[in-house]
Order: C-alpha cells, then structure tokens, then sequence
C-alpha cells in the first residue's frame, strides 16, 4: 500500500505544480532557477553522508548548513539592492572585487557541473548490470555532450525550457520520498525502534567535512544574476523563496533519515540513498533515480547557462556563451575522468566558497560606504573571512 500512497504523493505535487496560477507565477518562475541548483544533488548525498559522520546530530549539522547558505544570501541579497540604486557610483575597489567574484563563480559552475553530471552517471547505472565507475563516467560523458549540443544549436532559453520539466518532476519525487520516509520514521517511533546513532567524526576533521558539504546548499546565488529578466525585488525574494523551500525539504529528510538507520552500518557512496530507501519502499529506488537524473540535469543546465553567460559577461563578448558551454564540457570531461566524485564536491564547494567570501566582502564595503562601521557591515566582513576559511581548509569525505 504505501507504494502506492507515495505514487498517488508524487503525482499530486505534479499536479499542484501544473496548475496554472502556480507554474505562470512570476515569483514561481523566477525561483525555479535557484531552486534547481540548491536542490540538485542534497537530496541524494547530503543525508547518507550526515548520518554517516554524524549520526543523531546531523539535523543540527543540516541546520548549519542553511544557515550559512542564508547568512551568505544576504550578502547577495544586499548586493542585489546595492547595485540596482548606486549601478555606476560604486568605488573602484568594489567594481574590481565583483570581476574577481564573477571569475569564481564561473569557475565554480563549471565545477559544479562535472559534480552534478557524474552524480547523474552513477544514479543512471545503479539498478543496471553495468553498475561501475566506468559505465557511469560514459553516461556522463554522454550527458555532457547533450548540453554542449542542445547549448550550442539552440542556447540558454532552450536549456531553461528542459530545466523548468526537470525541477517539476524532481519536486514531486521528493514529495512522494519524504512521504515514504515519513510513514518509515512514525512505523519505527510506534514499534521503539528508532536509533541513536553516535559520531563518527569530531574536532576539526569534523568543521573541514562540513566545510567540504557547502557546494549541496548552493545555488541561490542564481538570482543575482537574473536582471535581464527580474527586478531587483523579484530576485530578491527568489533567492528567500528558493532557501526557504530547499531548506524545509533539507530538514525534514534528515531529521527523518539521522533516526531510523545506524551510521556504522552506512556504507558511503555516491549512490548510498538508493540502498536506504529500498528498505523504506521498494517503489523508490526507481523514483530516486528518476529524480537524480532529472535533479542533476536541471542543476547542471541551470550552471552551465550561468558560466556560459558569465564567461562571455567578463571577456566583453570576445568568448561567446556557445564558446563558454564548450569551455565548461571540455573541463568536466577532464574532472569526470580524473577525479572521484567526492573529490569534486569538496572542490566544487571550496570554489563557491571563494565566489561567497568575495560576495561578503563586497557587502561589507557597500555596507562601510553607506553607513561607516555597523554589525552589519561587520557580519559581513565576518562572513568574508568564513568563507576564505571553507575555501582554504574544506575537505573531501573521503
């Protein structure tokens, strides 16, 4: 029966997410694109690897997480609304600050996308014959240049027409997962059988893992750079919107999943979740690797667009976003075969921490110039130093 409840789950969400006056809203529309990327892969890494480090406090870690992710969103947020009044009055300093920034990003994305593709490899030959390293690096190497080619022939409207499918069929599966996983929690808390499980991390081994985990809560940065599109409230609010939705989805998972299954018992990889939710429901393997494909997909479309965009941005058009898509799949061809997946989250986040400390910094300054020294422009700065921190000292779980 609950197959079928979390199908019934699952087709509902769609059918909310369809209906007109929800899929036609400007601020939905808007929040589609950052909800993509922060969403693309927490979902399906994120849990095992918490409860496998942290077992009965990984919510408290998740919580962290968030938080840093929002306290880092406003400084973009500050950015946002600095930049729309004082566009052309910023200090030299700031201009040169928000290039260096913009360059990280870039860089960032195309890291990001080497993670989210590869993550797509694995999901799409777990249930298969040809369940190995091998297999999905081809998978991906397929993936990539599908979005060079879609990129090049048609450009970005195309890849955000394909996105805004992904990001549909993804919710409604994580709907129906978290319903599974839900009615799993309460069937454990009735019978006491839920665990406690303890550590198996600590000290600084423990702040530089979290540290590595940043990239699986990125993506509100997106919204920044939707001006051509939305105003600067509209964005804005995307950017709340999107952390405020990718962060319920966050909490409920984990606080679900940290309580009904022993750390020591975790095996980690990258496909780990699928092993889980076999025992919650045997429909949700499947939906799970629907769900990775399309997440990682809509994900790495979102980021490709942006690098691709940004890179022409910065050249002054002298290297086109159709080059910029090429750029980007030539390096994730050379990531996807060199390195593990692990090793590219805790890269990607370590680059996304550079774009954020580089964000907070500027903040910081616009916040000095406007009123001289307060908490604000102080937190700021703070944040500036915290992700300079992450970027520097941030590591793989492996």
């Amino acid at each position: 029966m609950l197959n079928y409840l979390i199908i019934l789950v699952a087709l509902a969400t769609a059918a909310l997410l369809l209906y007109p006056k929800v899929a036609n809203a400007l601020l939905w529309r808007a929040a589609i694109t950052p909800l993509a990327s922060i969403i693309g892969s927490g979902f399906l890494v994120l849990g095992p690897i918490l409860v496998a480090s942290f077992g009965q406090y990984a919510p408290l870690i998740m919580v962290a997480l968030c938080i840093f992710a929002y306290l880092f969103g406003a400084a973009i947020r500050f950015n946002i609304v600095r930049l729309a009044a004082y566009s052309g009055l910023r200090s030299v300093f700031e201009e040169k600050l928000e290039t260096l920034s913009s360059w990280a990003l870039a860089f960032a994305y195309i890291i990001s996308v080497a993670y989210y593709l590869n993550l797509l490899g694995s999901f799409a030959v777990s249930l298969t014959s040809l369940n190995d390293a091998f297999h999905a690096q081809l998978v991906t190497s397929g993936v990539f240049v599908l979005v060079l080619i879609v990129g090049w022939t048609k450009g970005f409207q195309a890849l955000e027409r394909m996105e805004q499918i992904t990001v549909g069929v993804k919710l409604s599966i994580i709907a129906g997962l978290l319903f599974g996983l839900g009615w799993f929690f309460i069937d454990k808390a009735v019978a006491h059988e839920l665990v406690r499980g303890s550590a198996t991390v600590s000290g600084w081994q423990a702040i530089a893992l979290v540290a590595g985990l940043l990239v699986t809560v990125q993506g509100f940065e997106t919204s920044r750079y939707l001006g051509d599109e939305y105003q600067p409230l509209t964005r804005i609010r995307s950017m709340q919107w999107a952390q405020w939705i990718s962060t319920a989805i966050y909490m409920i998972y984990i606080a679900f999943l940290s309580y009904v299954f022993i750390p020591e018992n975790l095996v980690l990889s990258e496909t780990a979740i699928i092993d889980l939710m076999a025992v919650v429901a045997p429909i949700l393997p499947l939906l799970l690797i629907v769900a990775a494909i399309s997440a990682q997909f809509s994900a790495a479309v979102a980021d490709t667009g942006g690098s691709g965009g940004l890179i022409a941005e910065l050249t002054k058009g002298w290297i086109t976003p159709r080059t910029g898509y090429a750029i980007l799949v030539s390096i994730g061809l050379v990531l996807t075969w060199a390195m593990s997946i692990f090793e590219i989250i805790s890269y990607a986040s370590r680059a996304f921490a550079l774009y954020y400390a580089l964000q907070a910094f500027i903040a910081a300054k616009g916040s000095y110039s406007e009123s001289g020294i307060t908490y604000k422009g102080t937190g700021f700065a703070a944040l500036g130093l915290l992700g300079l921190a992450i970027a520097l000292f941030g590591t793989s779980v492996e």
